[in-house]
């Protein structure tokens, strides 16, 4: 069984507070972005896009459909607001062609695929950083979590499960986060080789 996205938010107990937050993130990057995901809750997430034992078990962006999946329990969640935030980055990077540039980069140079992939993820968490800033929303603490967020599979092609798995730190993640929100503003988000031009031009 799917809800759609509207479904969801109609449905949704007086959607304020920490619930509301992850759709006006999601409601801010569509005003900045065309051609970005619709949010659809799945029961089953495996079927939604094959999520599996090695994905987040929260959220995914799935490619293949142009659709970000979420459970059913995503949006109570503290953390869920900087979670759309981040996958809407990985949706922005793919639907912009960034994602296009880094493939083919990796597709080259194997032997610097965890460098140019840590590149591709610092840029996510800038582009985060920027959504959470431009929707209106406090800071979120990257640092104070127990351990590294999306670590597992949480974007690409159906299966979901098979996609890429990056470790940068915390430290980085918090850093490059922290660099977004504070400038609020793309431009500010190319990391090494990876230009956020392509990101800025496609601002509406």
């Amino acid at each position: 069984m799917k809800t759609s996205f509207i479904f969801a938010v109609l449905t949704a107990p007086l959607a304020t507070g920490a619930f509301a937050d992850p759709f006006t993130v999601h409601d801010t990057a569509t005003n900045l972005f065309d051609r970005l995901p619709a949010v659809e809750v799945s029961t089953d997430l495996n079927d939604a896009c094959g999520f599996g034992r090695n994905s987040n078990d929260h959220i995914g962006y799935c490619a293949t459909k142009n659709t970000i999946f979420i459970s059913e329990t995503f949006a109570v969640r503290a953390e869920a607001s900087y979670e759309m935030a981040h996958v809407l980055g990985h949706a922005i990077q793919v639907r912009h062609g960034v994602a296009d540039v880094a493939l083919n980069a990796i597709r080259t140079r194997r032997d610097e695929e965890d460098a140019l992939r840590g590149m591709v993820t610092r840029q996510v968490d800038c582009v985060a950083g920027v959504l959470m800033a431009s929707a209106g929303l406090a800071p979120f603490d990257i640092a104070a979590l127990d351990a590294e967020p999306f670590t597992k599979s949480h974007w690409g092609r159906s299966p979901i499960n098979s996609g890429p798995r990056v470790s940068i730190g915390l430290a980085a993640r918090a850093q490059w986060y922290a660099i977004g929100y504070a400038a609020n503003d793309f431009a500010a988000c190319s990391v090494g080789e990876m230009s956020s031009q392509l990101i800025v031009d496609g601002l509406r």
